[in-house]
């Protein structure tokens, strides 16, 4: 981590793969205040999605209802994580995690959410705190 402080350019090196999912799934499993980075964000719905698309591809060689047993409990257990980063990536462009909310409005809802989700961070200290170190 000393290197990322050193960075003479200013510019945040975006995380790795495997640094995102170990920040969602272990570190910040429940928080929902602070910041997320992009890549902190969509690192983690990538992880989550390929999981996803693997059970289905296994269990639905057994049976169809197997794979939605499986993808059922698989979201309900990364449903508290994935709010929580969604929560504080809409913090880190200066919005509410309730606007998560959005999302019950057919298409429109998720459009928007994705745009926020894709927008870049605020480089400075916002109401949900200082800008992610990583």
């Amino acid at each position: 981590m000393d290197e990322l402080n050193q960075n003479p350019t200013g510019v945040k090196p975006q995380l790795d793969f495997m640094t995102a999912v170990k920040i969602c799934l272990q570190e910040k499993f429940s928080n929902f205040e602070g910041r997320a980075r992009r890549s902190e964000f969509w690192w983690f719905y990538l992880a989550c999605a390929v999981v996803n698309y693997a059970l289905n591809l296994i269990f639905g060689l057994f049976s169809p209802t197997a794979a939605m047993v499986v993808s059922g409990i698989f979201s309900l257990a990364i449903l508290v994580p994935s709010l929580a980063v969604g929560a504080r990536r809409l913090h880190d462009i200066g919005k509410s995690g309730w606007m998560q909310l959005l999302a019950i409005i057919p298409i429109v809802g998720a459009i928007i959410l994705i745009v926020w989700w894709a927008q870049d961070g605020s480089k400075a200290e916002n109401e949900y705190g200082p800008s992610p170190k990583y």
